[in-house]
């Protein structure tokens, strides 16, 4: 019975040591895509960039409801899509312009959200 057992535990341990390689689908490149919007600081309403800065150009960000079973556009989405396409640009900041909600069905979308701004560089980042 001993033996068994033990040839049951070397049999066991022996399967755990072997070579053991980890497949994902996730991609370095896109985890830094997903993130670059934290890099960019949100100035909305009355608020601006404190100092001197750049105007890297317009930049937009939408949300598309595209099904009634697909979660509903919001101005969150649409502000951090605009975030990431200001950090495309190389801006560290995003004047919010315009955020506008369409509740009604066009161009493929059952709702949308819609945010203009200004994409900046400012010296540092606040």
């Amino acid at each position: 019975m001993k033996i068994i057992l033990s040839s049951a535990l070397v049999l066991l341990l022996s399967a755990c040591a072997s070579d053991y390689s980890f497949n994902s689908n996730l991609d370095g490149e896109a985890i830094n895509d997903y993130f670059k919007a934290s890099d960019v600081t949100l100035y909305e309403g009355d608020t601006l960039p404190k100092g001197h800065y750049e105007l890297k150009g317009l930049v937009q960000g939408e949300s598309c409801q595209a099904d009634v079973n697909s979660v509903p556009a919001s101005l969150a989405d649409a502000r951090t899509e605009a975030r990431r396409n200001a950090a495309d640009k190389g801006a560290n900041g995003i004047i919010i312009k315009q955020c506008v909600m369409l509740d009604e069905a066009a161009q493929g979308c059952i709702s949308r959200a819609l945010c203009v701004g200004q994409a900046v560089k400012t010296a540092t980042a606040e």
